[in-house]
Order: structure tokens, then sequence, then C-alpha cells
């Protein structure tokens, strides 16, 4: 959690003052008692008032919460606002607890036009402790951005400008420019490649 905190304080910081006050306007709109704190309680009727259920699993506030008193400041709100933001609320498909570092992701699933993805923890993913259709392969996040790169970088060049500049305009997180999630270009040619060794 605390590479995501660093990168949420970077993020924060880079954002232009008119969104730096949206942060604030949301954080004192979960705030509902203005105690300067988000209660658990606070935290969950604001997402599930603004239908943001994703980010509403116990571990996600958990984990948010750097000091454990149980509610949080406006510095551990950053994270969720950069989390929000960013899409980065994934929880393991096994345990049901957020992914904060590395996690692994069905490649099969990653890659096709579906909007439904797979993630788990690596201690379930170690463990064996999930249920996915048999023939899943097994990436960790860095190696799934990387084959999108790839995928991307063998895209002819017209289809590669039109990918990168479709992302480009859904990218909402700081300073990166494109997207490489969700790549259609060659899916059908990706599946097949899809193997992720990482020996």
């Amino acid at each position: 959690m605390e590479q995501i905190r660093r990168a949420a304080v970077a993020y924060y910081e880079h954002l232009p003052a008119k969104n730096k006050k949206l942060a604030r306007k949301t954080f004192n709109a979960m705030d509902k008692n203005g105690d300067g704190q988000i209660s658990l309680r606070e935290y969950v009727d604001y997402l599930k008032k603004n239908k943001a259920t994703d980010f509403t699993h116990q571990s996600l506030f958990t984990a948010l919460d750097k000091d454990g008193n149980g509610s949080l400041d406006f510095e551990e709100a950053i994270a969720l606002y950069y989390i929000m933001q960013s899409g980065r609320a994934i929880t393991c498909q096994s345990c049901k607890t957020f992914l904060a570092g590395a996690y692994f992701s069905c490649s099969q699933c990653f890659f096709s036009v579906s909007d439904s993805t797979y993630e788990i923890c690596c201690a379930c993913y170690g463990g064996k402790n999930f249920t996915h259709h048999g023939d899943a392969i097994f990436c960790d996040n860095y190696t799934l951005l990387r084959h999108s790169r790839s995928v991307i970088q063998e895209a002819p060049i017209k289809k590669r400008r039109k990918v990168l500049k479709s992302h480009k305009k859904r990218l909402l997180v700081a300073e990166i420019t494109v997207g490489l999630a969700g790549i259609t270009v060659g899916v059908a040619d990706l599946a097949s490649k899809s193997y992720c060794s990482i020996m």
C-alpha cells in the first residue's frame, strides 16, 4: 500500500488547483459530521450513495487507514481519490482483499473484448486458492503491462495511433499519456501469445 500512497501523493501534487479543490470537496462531502475524519460508516454511505460500490469493501478502507485509528484523514483520503481516478480498486476474486501491490490476472480474461477480468492476490495464486476456467494462464500485473506494450508495438502504425489516441482520451492519471490496458488491436493474435513467460 505504501507504493500506492507515494503514487497518490505525487499524483495529487501534480493536479491542477481545480482538481485539488475537487478532492477536498469530495473529502468534505464524505465527512458528514465535519470532524475532519471519515468514519467507516461515512465512507460506505457516501460511496453507496454515489454508486461506487467497488470501493466499499472493508479491506480497502483498512488499507487506506494508515494509522489504524478507524477513520481517514485528508492525507489518507488522497490515496482513495487516486485509486478512484486511476481505476486501482481491484480486489482478489478469491479472498476479496484489496490488491495494493503485485497480483495475478488471467491473461485470457485480461486481453478479451469483455469488460470482465479475473485478478487474484499472490497468496491465493501461490496457494492455488481460486477457481477459474481450466485453461487459465495467469500473469502478474507487471508482465501484463509489458505484454500490452508489445501488442501496441506490433500493431501497424496507423492502428497504433488510433488505439493510443482513444486510450489517451480516457486516461485520468496525471502525467501518463498512453493507456495500455484493454487494447483491442490483434486480440485474436494476442490470445495465442499470452503465455506470460518471465523466465
